[in-house]
């Protein structure tokens, strides 16, 4: 769960759960990194460097060691040298699917309206 603000699930601090919902998705990466792991099942640490070139190693190891806290994602490590890490979405990581299809919609949605409106002007 969030540290930033003490244990949100057990206490009243937030407004809503979708401030909870939000507050674990945060990041620049984190949307990117779940919608991988979707479409291809399990994912390499290195592919992930392959699939999101833009995203530095400290950034990708730091977002997906908080999605794996939060037990979006689970993390599988085979003894070889060098040592060999996947990744994989958890079962109440593959219940955020639906959420990531809605804002993929909108957001295609929202790109086409934009141009239209451009395009008006």
């Amino acid at each position: 769960m969030p540290d930033a603000r003490g244990n949100k699930i057990s206490c009243s601090n937030y407004q809503c759960e979708i401030e909870l919902t939000v507050e674990i998705l945060s990041g620049k990466w984190k949307a990117l990194l779940i919608w991988n792991l979707h479409q291809k099942g399990t994912i390499r640490y290195n592919e992930f460097r392959k699939q999101i070139p833009s995203i530095t190693q400290k950034m990708l190891t730091q977002q997906l060691r908080e999605l794996e806290k939060y037990g979006i994602i689970s993390r599988k490590t085979y003894p070889t040298v060098p040592p060999m890490v996947e990744y994989s979405l958890t079962e109440i990581g593959k219940e955020l699917i639906p959420i990531m299809e809605a804002m993929d919609h909108w957001g295609k949605q929202y790109v086409k309206e934009y141009h239209k409106n451009k395009d008006d002007e």
